[in-house]
C-alpha cells in the first residue's frame, strides 16, 4: 500500500481525500500543522512515506520554509497542493525541493496520477543510480491519464480523429505535435515540467533530451502563430518548463 503524509489545515478535505484515496489502495495520514508533519517525516526520514502532499498556506510556518525544510532533510518525493495562483510561489517550490504541484481545487483522480508518476520517477532515479552506467529503461506502463480541461476558448481537441482545431481551423500536426500541444491545452493554466511531457507522450520516451520537448514547441508555436519572443498561449516557465494559457 502507497502511504502518504499530508501536512493541511482543512481537516474535512484532508478526511473527504482520505476516503477517496483509500479506494486505490493510498494510506494517508495528515497533520495540520507543519511542525508535527516535520517532526513525524524526521522521525522516520521519510522512510515510512512514499510522497508528501504539503499546502502552501499553513498556520505556523509558510508552506514553502516547510518544503525547503524537508528537502533538507528526506528525499520524499513532494507535491505541493496550493489555492494560490502566483506563478512565483508554484516556481519557488520546485526550485527548492518539490517535485510536482496540484491547483486547488483539483480532481482527486488526477492527484492519484500524479501521486503514482513522483513514485515511479523516484523509482527509476534509484534505478539509474544502481546502473553502471546510470542508463535509465522506460517502463511502458508509465503513460498516466491527462485530465481534460474543458475552459479552453480558442481551441478544440478531436481526440477520436487525434486533430486539434484552431478556431475551426484544422491544424497541421505531426503527432508528436499533437500529443505535447494536447497535454499543455488540458493541463490549461498549469506549469507543466519536461520530465512530465516526456513521461506521458507515447511518441518519445524518457531518454529523449529536454531540448527535444524545447524544439516540438517551437514548431506548434509556428504553426498556432504564437510569437516565441511574446507567446500568447505558451508560455516558458525557466528551468521547469511550459504552460499554457488564453
Amino acid at each position: 500500500m502507497i502511504k502518504i503524509i499530508m501536512i493541511e489545515d482543512d481537516n474535512e478535505i484532508a478526511s473527504l481525500l482520505k476516503e477517496y484515496l483509500h479506494k486505490f489502495n493510498i494510506e494517508l495520514i495528515n497533520f495540520e500543522n507543519s511542525k508535527e508533519g516535520l517532526e513525524a517525516i524526521s522521525n522516520n526520514s521519510g522512510n515510512n512515506f512514499d510522497v508528501l502532499i504539503l499546502d502552501l498556506t499553513l498556520p505556523d510556518i509558510d508552506g514553502l520554509e516547510v518544503c525547503k525544510l524537508v528537502s533538507e532533510i528526506s528525499d520524499i518525493p513532494i507535491i505541493i497542493s496550493s489555492a494560490r495562483s502566483d506563478d512565483a510561489d508554484i516556481v519557488t517550490g520546485l526550485e527548492i525541493g518539490a517535485d510536482d504541484y496540484v491547483s486547488k481545487p483539483y480532481n482527486p483522480r488526477e492527484l492519484v496520477a500524479r501521486i503514482r508518476s513522483v513514485i515511479r520517477r523516484k523509482d527509476r532515479l534509484k534505478h539509474a543510480e544502481q546502473m553502471p552506467d546510470g542508463t535509465y529503461i522506460p517502463d511502458e506502463s508509465s503513460n498516466i491519464n491527462i485530465y481534460s480541461n474543458n475552459n479552453i476558448k480558442h481551441f478544440e481537441i478531436d481526440e477520436d480523429k487525434m486533430i486539434i482545431k484552431k478556431e475551426e481551423k484544422t491544424l497541421d500536426l505531426t503527432s508528436a505535435e499533437y500529443e505535447l500541444f494536447s497535454i499543455l491545452l488540458k493541463n490549461k493554466d498549469r506549469v507543466i515540467t519536461r520530465d512530465f511531457i516526456l513521461e506521458n507522450m507515447k511518441t518519445m520516451n524518457y531518454e529523449s533530451i529536454d531540448r527535444s520537448v524545447d524544439v516540438i514547441i517551437g514548431r506548434i508555436r509556428k504553426k498556432i502563430s504564437d510569437d516565441p519572443k511574446n507567446p500568447k498561449y505558451i508560455k516558458s516557465i525557466r528551468g521547469y518548463g511550459y504552460k499554457f494559457v488564453e
